[in-house]
């Protein structure tokens, strides 16, 4: 918890003064009660004296104060909240060497789950959009709000020969551009969210790419999904091929960007980084004041003073 105007906790040092008073109070109470050396009669008079009840409404109405105080000075919580502007584009590796059935049921379909997943995650104000690649790149869905349309379209997608990581991220950066000149407002932020499994074999040189994008301030998280033992039967061939993870091409491409690299080599494991990136990217920490909950913990207080001293010695304190 912060306090927006710490200021106000002066005021603590009043309702501590009261209390002070009060415990005195109390003290000087006592004494004049031990003057009346009679204490039969005094049983006889007065044979059930409240005892510990006299200060529960004090005590109560003390708190109340202390609650009050700490409302005037602003108390507030470090909460996430959903961004409200942000472009967001997923760009899936749909290579052959996806078909890799290290990672169970294989690559492509664990990877449509958990990309699927977490479009789901991000705030519905969020523009999501979705790029393919394999020796080509292609936009399949420009960023938009409709994010039941691009967990469609992944589900849609299919594989080919090639890996263009370049491209990929030349691509993305094309999707963002499409959203700040549709609407004609100030660029939003953007992130890419690169996952592939291999190395470039096709299109313009990662590095290139990753040049452009850093100077747009466009940055790309990479994840290297998959195992260094995953291999293939290249289509229309009686072979079987290694399809090990490049994991130092996709680092370099996160560094060079400022973005975040990650390693999954399980279905699992490749969810919960999507959803960790979702919740890092898609949610901001923002101020939200409580100070409400203090004022209301002060009215109940003050009811719980009200109550007991008119129960116990029919009075309003």
């Amino acid at each position: 918890m912060i306090l927006i105007a710490p200021h106000w906790l002066l005021l603590l040092a009043a309702v501590a003064a009261l209390t002070v008073f009060y415990l005195l109070a109390q003290r000087r109470r006592t004494a004049y009660a031990v003057r009346f050396t009679n204490l039969e009669l005094l049983d006889t008079i007065a044979p059930h004296r409240p005892g510990w009840r006299r200060h529960g409404p004090a005590a109560a109405l003390l708190l109340a104060l202390g609650s009050l105080v700490i409302a005037l000075a602003r108390p507030a919580t470090i909460q996430n909240v959903p961004r409200e502007r942000a472009t967001i584009i997923v760009a899936i590796d749909t290579s052959l060497s996806m078909m890799a059935e290290d990672v169970a049921p294989n690559r492509f379909d664990a990877a449509k789950e958990a990309a699927a997943s977490f479009v789901e995650l991000l705030p519905d104000k969020i523009n999501v959009g979705l790029v393919s690649f394999n020796r080509i790149a292609s936009v399949v869905v420009s960023p938009t709000e409709d994010h039941d349309a691009v967990k469609l379209a992944i589900q849609g997608l299919h594989l080919d020969q090639g890996t263009a990581i370049g491209e990929a991220i030349f691509a993305s950066i094309q999707a963002i551009d499409s959203v700040a000149a549709g609407d004609g407002a100030e660029p939003t932020p953007a992130r890419v969210i690169l996952m592939s499994d291999g190395e470039t074999t096709a299109g313009r040189p990662d590095s290139v790419a990753a040049t452009v994008a850093f100077e747009r301030d466009i940055a790309v998280s990479t994840i290297a999904f998959g195992t260094a033992t995953g291999t293939i039967v290249v289509p229309g061939q009686d072979r079987r091929v290694s399809v090990p993870v490049n994991e130092d091409a996709l680092r370099e491409i996160a560094e060079r960007t400022n973005g975040t690299f990650f390693t999954a080599a399980t279905a699992e494991q490749l969810k919960k980084v999507y959803a960790d990136i979702g919740s890092s990217i898609g949610y901001e920490e923002a101020e939200r004041e409580i100070g409400a909950w203090f004022v209301a913990g002060a009215i109940g207080a003050l009811f719980v003073a009200a109550t007991l001293s008119l129960l116990w010695f029919s009075r309003l304190p």
